[in-house]
């Protein structure tokens, strides 16, 4: 049987630039027959404390991920987008929230399959664990990440990775379905830092602002430069 750490596969914005050890994991063969499931924006995929019973696939959308802090505060983790796997951790209860931050299409996997899966094939088994130990890694590194670097070096490496991660229109056109807040809660900054520095970004002719949610990378290489 797979054993794994118990937590949930998502990667940081600063970390997953950064790191080789963000790959796909590859030959998750149940997902070409695996339910499709629609979420409305502000729905639920899964709440902290719910039985871990399936593994996602973010198939359209974007999912917030966050954790309720003592005081009662929500701290958004990360953004799982086109691509991404959520609710990798195979046992226990899940450890965040996962709501869509617009409508959304996941694509589900019973744990139960993938323990199976797993089974029969120890490569398989291998690379599920490597992906949940990274992310024990990526938790930690991210708890120093957000405290590092200025305003528009945060937003910068924000962007620049999730260039990266795909599932976009266009190669350079980056979507944002969610709030200016929830940008600023997973950063560490205000809503008004973000708002001012994604300004100041365009009045740089580093990015264009395209209805709303959309930002235009105009120059990769700059934006890289500001990333540090």
């Amino acid at each position: 049987m797979f054993s794994a750490p118990q937590t949930e596969q998502t990667t940081s914005f600063k970390t997953a630039r950064r790191s080789p050890n963000r790959q796909p994991v590859e030959g998750l063969d149940g997902f070409h027959s695996g339910t499709v499931r629609r979420i409305e924006a502000k729905e639920h995929v899964f709440c902290e404390g719910d039985p871990r019973t399936h593994v996602y696939r973010i198939e359209d959308g974007v999912i917030a991920l966050s954790k309720v802090l003592s005081d009662g505060r929500r701290q958004i983790i990360d953004f799982a987008y086109p691509g991404d796997y959520i609710g990798l951790g195979m046992f226990g209860d899940h450890v965040f929230d996962a709501q869509a931050t617009c409508a959304c299409k996941v694509k589900c996997l019973p744990t139960s399959q993938l323990e199976h899966d797993a089974a029969r094939d120890p490569a398989l088994a291998f690379r599920l664990y490597n992906a949940v130990s990274a992310e024990l890694s990526a938790a930690r590194r991210l708890l120093v990440s957000v405290g590092q670097g200025t305003a528009m070096e945060r937003i910068a490496s924000f962007l620049i990775e999730l260039k990266g991660r795909g599932g976009h229109a266009e190669e350079d056109l980056i979507n944002l379905p969610m709030r200016r807040s929830d940008i600023a809660d997973l950063l560490g900054l205000t809503i008004e830092t973000v708002s001012r520095t994604l300004t100041k970004l365009r009045m740089m002719r580093v990015i264009e602002i395209q209805n709303g949610n959309d930002v235009r990378i105009l120059d990769a290489n700059r934006l890289e430069e500001i990333a540090g």
